[in-house]
C-alpha cells in the first residue's frame, strides 16, 4: 500500500486525507493541533510541525511515497520546490503565485511528477480544457467560477472554505488574460458582468488571475479569459477596501508599532468570513469552449454534503486533488516534470479516469453542444 503524506489540515485536506485513506496509508501534517484536532478518523496520523521550515519538511517527508500539497499560497512554490529536491513525487493545490513552470527542470532532474494547480479552477477546468483542445481547434475559453455562502449575511454576502489570505490574493494580483494571441494584464474586479444561473439566480463576475499555465501551455488559443464568481455588489465592496489602502504590503506605524495593513485586514476577515463547519454553501462552474462549428457549455454544481459535513469546495477541489493522486500512485501516468491538468486532460483514458471518480463522489458535469451560427 502506498504511503502519502498530506501538508496541510485545513478544510480542504481533511477532505482529501478522507477520501485517500479509503485505500491508502495517510498521514496528514499541520502546524496548528487545532486543525489536526477537527480531523476524527483514527486511520489517518498526524503529524504536528512547521511545513515552512525546510529541513523540518524534507525530514517528515522522506518515508513517503507520494506527498500533497494542501498549504496556503503563500507557502506554496517553496514547500513544492523542497518537495521536488527531496525527490518525492507530489500533487499540489496551493494557489501560490509563483510560476509553477520554471521547476520543470528541478522536477525532471529529480525524476519528480509534479502535478501542479489540480484544484477546481485551476485544475478541473484545466482538464476540460485539455481534453476538447485534443478533440478540436479551439479558438476560445471562458472559465467562470465561485464558491458562496447559501444565505447572504451582509455585507459582504461571501464566507471562505480556506484562508482569507488566499481569496486577498484574487482581488490584488494582476489578471492575466489571453486576448488575439496576446498575454494582456488588466486589474483584478474589472470587467464586471451580470451572469444567471438557473439554479441560483444572478451572479457577478469579474477578472481575476486563474489561467496561469494556461498562457503558456495553450498559447495556441488566441482568446482565454478566467472570472470568479460573487454575489452581485461584492466586487465593488471590495474595491472600497483596496483603494482605501486596506490590502497594502506596506508597514504603517500605530501607537508605535508596525503593521502591514493586509495583515490586519486579513485578522478582521478571518471572523467576517469564516466559514463554520455547518453552513451550507455551493460551487458554481461555467466553462465555455468554441471551435470552428461547435459552442461548448459545460456546467458544474455541487452543494455542500450534510451526510459527511464536507463543503462543495473541499469536495470540487478535494476529489480532483486524489484523483490526481490515484493517477500517480497507480501508476496510471508516468510523465515526469511539472505537470499541469490541460496536460492530462489530452490522455483520454486520464481524462476519463478523472471524471469518472468525481462523478462516483456526486461531483458531476453537464455539457451542451450548439452548432455555431
Amino acid at each position: 500500500m502506498k504511503n502519502i503524506i498530506v501538508l496541510g489540515c485545513g478544510r480542504v485536506g481533511r477532505t482529501i486525507c478522507e477520501d485517500l485513506s479509503d485505500n491508502f496509508s495517510v498521514s496528514v501534517a499541520d502546524i496548528s493541533n487545532k486543525n489536526l484536532e477537527k480531523l476524527k478518523s483514527k486511520k489517518i496520523n498526524k503529524k504536528n510541525f512547521d511545513i515552512s521550515n525546510k529541513s523540518e519538511l524534507a525530514n517528515n517527508i522522506k518515508d513517503f511515497d507520494l506527498v500533497i500539497s494542501a498549504v496556503p499560497g503563500f507557502m506554496g512554490f517553496n514547500t513544492l520546490k523542497t518537495i521536488i529536491k527531496e525527490k518525492k513525487n507530489v500533487v499540489d493545490i496551493s494557489f501560490f503565485p509563483e510560476d509553477c513552470l520554471k521547476l520543470k527542470d528541478l522536477a525532471i532532474k529529480n525524476n519528480v511528477s509534479a502535478i501542479v494547480d489540480a484544484g477546481v479552477a485551476p485544475g478541473l477546468s484545466n482538464l476540460i480544457l485539455g481534453h476538447y483542445d485534443s478533440l478540436s481547434k479551439v479558438n476560445y475559453y471562458a472559465c467562470y467560477v465561485g464558491g458562496l455562502p447559501v444565505t447572504k449575511e451582509k455585507p459582504f454576502e461571501y464566507k471562505a472554505p480556506f484562508s482569507p489570505i488566499d481569496v486577498i490574493e484574487e482581488y490584488t494580483r494582476p489578471a492575466r488574460l489571453y486576448e488575439n494571441s496576446k498575454i494582456i494584464i488588466k486589474e483584478p474586479l474589472t470587467e464586471k458582468e451580470i451572469i444567471n444561473f438557473e439554479s441560483i439566480g444572478n451572479l457577478q463576475a469579474f477578472n481575476t488571475d486563474g489561467l496561469r499555465s494556461l498562457l503558456y501551455t495553450m498559447s495556441h488559443i488566441p482568446n482565454m479569459k478566467e472570472k470568479t464568481l460573487r454575489y452581485p455588489g461584492h466586487a465593488e465592496k471590495i474595491e472600497i477596501f483596496k483603494k482605501a489602502g486596506f490590502f497594502n504590503e506596506n508597514h504603517v506605524e500605530i501607537m508605535g508599532k508596525k503593521i502591514k495593513p493586509i495583515d490586519f485586514t486579513t485578522e478582521l476577515l478571518k471572523k467576517n468570513w469564516y466559514l463554520n463547519e455547518s453552513d451550507l454553501e455551493f460551487t458554481v462552474m461555467k466553462i465555455e469552449i468554441t471551435d470552428s462549428d461547435h459552442k461548448y457549455t459545460i456546467d458544474l454544481f455541487d452543494e455542500f454534503d450534510t451526510k459527511k459535513n464536507q463543503s462543495s469546495m473541499s469536495r470540487t477541489t478535494g476529489f480532483t486533488c486524489t484523483a490526481c493522486a490515484n493517477l500517480i500512485a497507480k501508476n496510471l501516468i508516468s510523465e515526469k516534470g511539472i505537470i499541469p491538468l490541460e496536460t492530462i486532460g489530452k490522455n483520454n483514458s486520464c481524462y476519463n479516469y478523472v471524471i469518472n471518480y468525481l462523478k462516483e463522489r456526486s461531483v458531476n458535469l453537464i455539457t451542451n453542444k450548439k452548432k455555431n451560427n
